[in-house]
C-alpha cells in the first residue's frame, strides 16, 4: 500500500449513530464505531454551533469580559465570544461584530480573521474563529439574559499577561486566541 492510499484509510469507522439529547445550544450523540483492528466501541460526541472569539485591541491592550461560569463555579476574564443560537452557517466577521457589540457595546471599524481552531476536538467538531477588532467606538451593550452579570473592562497587554499567570484568565479559547494574535505579528 502506498503512503497516499494509506492516508485514505480511516482508523475509525462509524457503524451507527443516535442522538441522545438536543437543546438550542448543543446536541449529544453516541456513535457505534469499529477500529482498524476490528474491535468495536462507542464514541460520545457533543456538538455545538461554531463560534467567534473576538480580540478587541486598542492602546496596546485588550477589552475583556467576565461572567459567572456555572460548570466551573467561578468568574474568570476572557475575550468576548459567542455563537448565533440557530446553528446557521455564519461569516466569522458578521458573528464577531454582533458578539462584540452585544457583550461590550463596542463597535469596530476594522476586523481581521486570524483563522480557525477546534475548541475540543476529542469530543466535538465545534470550531472557533479568532477575529481581531480595532478602531473601536463605545456604545451600549445589548446582553442576553444569560449575560446579565457580565462585566467589561480594558486591560493593558502586561496586565493581561499577569492575569494569565495569576489564574484570572483560564479560558482555553482566549489563550489560543492570544497565541494566534502574537504569531500573526499583533504584539
Amino acid at each position: 500500500m502506498t503512503e497516499s492510499e494509506d492516508e485514505d484509510v480511516l482508523p475509525v469507522r462509524r457503524l451507527s449513530s443516535r442522538e441522545i439529547y438536543r437543546n438550542p445550544w448543543l446536541t449529544v450523540r453516541e456513535d457505534k464505531i469499529e477500529r482498524q483492528d476490528g474491535s468495536r466501541g462507542i464514541y460520545s460526541i457533543i456538538d455545538r454551533p461554531d463560534f467567534a472569539v473576538i480580540v478587541p485591541t486598542e492602546n496596546d491592550g485588550f477589552h475583556l469580559v467576565s461572567q459567572y461560569r456555572y460548570p466551573v463555579s467561578g468568574r474568570y476574564w476572557e475575550f468576548p465570544q459567542g455563537s448565533f443560537p440557530d446553528w446557521r452557517p455564519v461569516d466569522p466577521i458578521e458573528l464577531a461584530s454582533a458578539e462584540l457589540a452585544e457583550e461590550t457595546g463596542l463597535r469596530a471599524r476594522s476586523f481581521v480573521d486570524l483563522g480557525s481552531l477546534f475548541s475540543w476536538h476529542g469530543a466535538s467538531s465545534q470550531v472557533f474563529n479568532v477575529v481581531v477588532a480595532t478602531e473601536l467606538e463605545q456604545g451600549a451593550p445589548n446582553r442576553e439574559i444569560t449575560e446579565q452579570d457580565m462585566q467589561h473592562r480594558w486591560v493593558s497587554r502586561s496586565e493581561f499577561e499577569q492575569m494569565i499567570h495569576q489564574g484570572e484568565i483560564k479560558d482555553n479559547s482566549t489563550l489560543a486566541a492570544y497565541t494566534l494574535l502574537k504569531l500573526n505579528g499583533f504584539g
